[in-house]
């Protein structure tokens, strides 16, 4: 365990001295390249004010997605009426998508519970 620390602590200190020495020219290329999404002046009240754009911007498309919501789910409704359109293929990918869901819930409470199956630590 302690040979495992000071590996930690070795990896740690090379990465901070790597930032150190590239961090600075790395911010300024990442900020060349991207700077027409740069807002000026960029101040708080410039944050204050997008960020008050992002949150009423997503409040507005509400509706929209709401909408759409209920239209899909209509189409899934009707295409469930229909015994014809139930091919091999449509229905193996309806089974691979619902296992994709429960692994992705499973995954997320087993990270939830800081990644113990039990919920406990042994």
């Amino acid at each position: 365990m302690a040979s495992r620390l000071q590996q930690f602590q070795t990896r740690a200190a090379q990465i901070s001295e790597f930032v150190a020495k590239n961090g600075t020219s790395y911010y300024k290329e990442l900020m060349e390249k991207n700077k027409t999404y740069v807002k000026e002046p960029s101040n708080i009240e410039t944050c204050q004010l997008l960020a008050k754009q992002l949150f009423f911007t997503r409040l507005a498309s509400i509706p929209r997605r709401h909408e759409a919501f209920w239209k899909e789910l209509e189409s899934l409704k009707e295409f469930l009426k229909t015994r014809e359109a139930w091919k091999i293929e449509n229905v193996s990918m309806a089974a691979l998508i619902g296992v994709e869901c429960y692994a992705w819930f499973f995954g997320g409470e087993i990270i939830g519970r800081g990644f113990t199956v039990l919920g406990y630590h042994v």
